[in-house]
């Protein structure tokens, strides 16, 4: 069964990345490597600070504009809730 992933991003500053994938190791690898041009590259986002993980791309897609209409600071009490220090959910990924 294929997993899809929801995804908080995060630069050392604080701003913040949502997007969905359905390999999140690629994905968070492609944003570190500066492959994915755009908002990502010019904030320097490169830790992963929350996922939630679904096997239907609908209900992924319908979370992540959901939480892209959130505040700020809906979205920090989100990541909050699962990553209270903020640590990078990806640091330890071959």
């Amino acid at each position: 069964m294929k997993q899809y992933y929801v995804y908080i991003m995060s630069s050392y500053r604080g701003t913040l990345y949502t997007g969905v994938t359905n390999d999140l190791e690629r994905r968070v690898a492609e944003h570190r490597d500066k492959n994915a041009k755009g908002f990502v590259a010019r904030h320097n986002i490169t830790r992963l600070v929350y996922f939630d993980e679904t096997s239907d791309i609908k209900s992924a897609i319908m979370r992540e504009k959901e939480i892209k209409g959130w505040r700020r600071n809906k979205r920090v009490k989100l990541i909050e809730s699962m990553n209270p220090a903020w640590e990078d959910l990806a640091a330890y990924w071959s």
